[in-house]
């Protein structure tokens, strides 16, 4: 399940960092103040549906697509970043990827891969590195299902909520599946269950963003490790979610405790 999702589903979280880390991780970088988050685009013509994402949506777009597949065998190839050293649980989801420490800055692992796989291994490969890793995977099974998804993450936007240029940061992820009834009804219930209601009869295009106002920190008492005491830190503020449904705006907002 996406961590949005969740998010939505159960806003205050009781100690984040131990019991919500698939969650938490998405809020590490955020200090006080007004920040974007990610933002998704959902489009349908009488064929097909086309989802187009910011970062931290590849891998809801890479899911909801890979479901549809029903070719036994297809290949995948991409970049897997990392903050940790998995190379056994890449070896356990049954792929030879070749993961390497990087020497800058920023301490991470990273892998390019090109690996034949199915259905049932992919989506159990999302699953599993969704807590703690970004898998920018790209494949193109047919016309109506492939997922394109940009090799490196972007560096978090510094823009203001009202300046966010949306329809740039949702070009990182792009999937096509066909437009059937069930494909829909599994959209609407992973990107936006929260709207269900609010929706019309019939739409063309929803975008949705999600904005984060953080307004207090709470730094754990018991770490000196300055770095570890950011990372633990509790994140206290709201989180506004907007969709704008063929020019008609609809906004929700929840406190959060991440």
């Amino acid at each position: 399940m996406h961590f949005l999702k969740e998010l939505v589903e159960t806003p205050e979280l009781k100690e984040p960092f131990k019991n919500h880390l698939k969650i938490h991780r998405h809020f590490y970088r955020y200090s006080k103040g007004e920040f974007i988050g990610p933002a998704i685009k959902i489009s349908q013509t009488s064929t097909k549906i086309t989802l187009k994402g910011s970062h931290e949506y590849e891998d809801l777009i890479q899911e909801i697509v890979a479901h549809t597949i029903t070719k036994p065998e297809f290949e995948i190839k991409g970049t897997l970043i990392t903050g940790q050293d998995i190379s056994e649980v890449i070896r356990d989801l049954g792929f030879e990827w070749d993961l390497k420490k990087s020497t800058g800055k920023t301490k991470n692992y990273k892998a390019k891969f090109q690996s034949k796989t199915n259905k049932e291994s992919f989506i159990e490969c999302i699953k599993t590195l969704r807590p703690h890793s970004y898998l920018l995977a790209s494949f193109n099974v047919s016309p109506t299902c492939k997922v394109t998804t940009k090799k490196t993450v972007p560096q978090p936007s510094k823009k203001k909520v009202e300046d966010d240029e949306v329809n740039k940061r949702i070009q990182f992820c792009y999937g096509v599946i066909k437009n059937t009834e069930s494909n829909l009804k599994t959209i609407i219930d992973l990107v936006i269950p929260d709207f269900i209601s609010d929706l019309p009869e019939k739409w063309k295009k929803i975008t949705l963003t999600n904005n984060y106002s953080i307004k207090d920190i709470i730094l754990p008492e018991d770490v000196e490790n300055w770095a570890l005491k950011r990372i633990m830190a509790i994140r206290k503020g709201r989180m506004t979610r907007t969709i704008d449904v063929d020019g008609e705006i609809i906004e929700k907002q929840y406190n959060i405790v991440v």
